[in-house]
């Protein structure tokens, strides 16, 4: 009986601890979308609430850390049980992470309020709107247990990193242009850089569900699509991106 549950309430913790992610994954989501709002709106009042609530997403955090740690402590559990609850920590970390992220864009937010409106902000929502859409997506194939689910997700990574590397340039262009866009340029580049971040840990998550289905991590290398680190900006104003299609 390796897979069987002989303890009920281990049965009852293990859905108790599947709560507290999906919980915790809510407010991550509303995080996410209010920040956004707050920045699309220029409304610094709900970027300060964005602020405030990010205390919440780590008391949630520390409380599944406890679950966790108990858990293995008493119960000892094997196979697709042990995978379960040592992945629950793995997937609480990250929404953690995305979580400060999204306090970062609020916190830029409050910074970018009191300057002059940019074009490529513009980019950044659009792309926030994408690593949305894939956390949402990432969480419900966390409920259903999807792999083949998780595994697409992982794909989308890709378009995110790809977006990312195209704003890098537009941003360095219109520093270029005007030395007096840098200040908001940087505050938006971060932005960007912050929604860059919650998809590789959107992507980590769709790993680690998949890992909790088949027991084993895809064996596919994952796409990498940000080229930023390599891009540089030439004499004559445009963009130059010192590597192969790889990013090596």
């Amino acid at each position: 009986m390796s897979n069987e549950h002989i303890v009920s309430s281990f049965d009852e913790e293990l859905r108790a601890l599947h709560k507290s992610i999906m919980q915790m994954g809510g407010l991550v989501e509303a995080q996410i979308a209010q920040s956004l709002q707050a920045m699309n709106k220029r409304d610094s009042q709900l970027a300060s609430a964005v602020v405030a609530n990010d205390g919440q997403v780590d008391a949630l955090h520390h409380e599944i850390d406890e679950q966790v740690v108990r858990m293995l402590a008493l119960r000892q559990p094997m196979a697709s049980d042990l995978r379960t609850v040592v992945a629950s920590l793995r997937i609480a970390t990250d929404l953690e992470r995305i979580g400060d992220y999204a306090a970062n864009i609020a916190k830029r937010t409050l910074a970018l309020n009191v300057s002059p409106t940019v074009k490529p902000a513009a980019g950044v929502l659009r792309m926030g709107k994408i690593v949305q859409s894939i956390v949402n997506d990432v969480l419900d194939a966390y409920a259903d247990r999807n792999a083949d689910r998780a595994a697409a997700i992982r794909e989308r990574d890709t378009e995110v990193d790809e977006l990312y590397t195209s704003l890098f340039r537009e941003l360095l262009t219109y520093m270029m242009e005007d030395p007096r866009n840098i200040t908001a340029c940087t505050h938006v580049l971060f932005m960007s850089k912050n929604l860059e971040r919650m998809g590789d840990h959107a992507t980590n998550i769709a790993e680690t569900i998949y890992y909790i289905v088949r027991g084993k991590v895809p064996a596919e290398e994952r796409a990498k699509g940000d080229l930023s680190s390599v891009t540089a900006m030439t004499e004559k104003g445009e963009t130059f991106v010192a590597a192969d299609s790889k990013g090596n």
